[in-house]
């Protein structure tokens, strides 16, 4: 029980800026397994903002309440998947090769791929988010995150890990995950998908994977594979893709 504990606090000290015992460290080993876990941090960064949107729909109009949820969990998270985002923004706009790519991504500064991508990304998911009632946004927060990060575990399972072209700079990510990994964070997804007390919105897993697909196939036909930018990147894609299927079937 100890060291399954110790995995899952892997996950969240890896993801999130929550406090973990300083004996906790994200080896690739240990992130490996970790990722079984990875739904459910996006369960807790999800209830996360949700809480923020809850309090401050006391206090606020919908717009403001949604602005500060959004602003809560990229906070709790440190803008993790969002650097992501852009970074990929930034190499696959103006890279035209697999090393100009990778250096691109690696670059700290943010370019204008970068900015417009990330712009963009967030104002429709603020929009989307924008036409719930207070019930559903509140689930479909939570719900969107789990999800999403389940969309980011399978492409990791699928597609290989592609060094960085200065291999005395890897970043760890969670290489060499197992099916049966994959299978526990999909269980972790589906829950919050239970609130909704409709089960048509199961079927908003479709676009969520066939964007996952889709952007997996695009990865590895210019780097060969992922990078952890990659796998934030499809996070916050399957995210937005997945408010956007609620509203659809909603």
């Amino acid at each position: 029980m100890k060291k399954e504990i110790a995995v899952f606090l892997t996950a969240i000290m890896f993801f999130t800026r929550i406090p973990c015992p300083k004996n906790i460290d994200h080896s690739p080993e240990i992130l490996a397994k970790s990722s079984r876990y990875f739904s459910l941090v996006g369960i807790i960064v999800g209830a996360f903002g949700a809480l923020v949107f809850y309090v401050a729909e006391f206090l606020f109009n919908d717009a403001i309440s949604i602005l500060l949820s959004m602003a809560g969990t990229i906070w709790i998270t440190g803008a993790f998947h969002e650097d992501g985002f852009a970074d990929v923004c930034d190499g696959f706009g103006g890279g035209w090769t697999k090393e100009k790519i990778l250096t691109i991504m690696k670059d700290s500064r943010v370019g204008t791929y970068g900015i417009v991508g990330l712009g963009l990304l967030l104002a429709i998911k603020y929009q989307a988010l924008s036409e719930f009632d207070i019930y559903n946004c509140i689930v479909a927060i939570i719900a969107g995150h789990a999800i999403s990060r389940f969309a980011a575990t399978t492409l990791i399972y699928t597609e290989p890990y592609v060094q960085d072209i200065n291999k005395s700079k890897v970043k760890p990510s969670a290489i060499g995950i197992q099916l049966k990994d994959v299978i526990i964070s999909g269980i972790f997804a589906i829950i919050p998908l239970i609130f909704f007390f409709n089960i048509y919105v199961f079927l908003a897993f479709i676009p969520v994977m066939i964007s996952k697909y889709m952007l997996a196939k695009y990865f590895h036909k210019w780097i060969g594979g992922h990078t952890g930018d990659c796998a934030g990147a499809t996070q916050q894609v399957s995210e937005v893709v997945f408010y956007l299927s609620l509203l659809i079937i909603l």
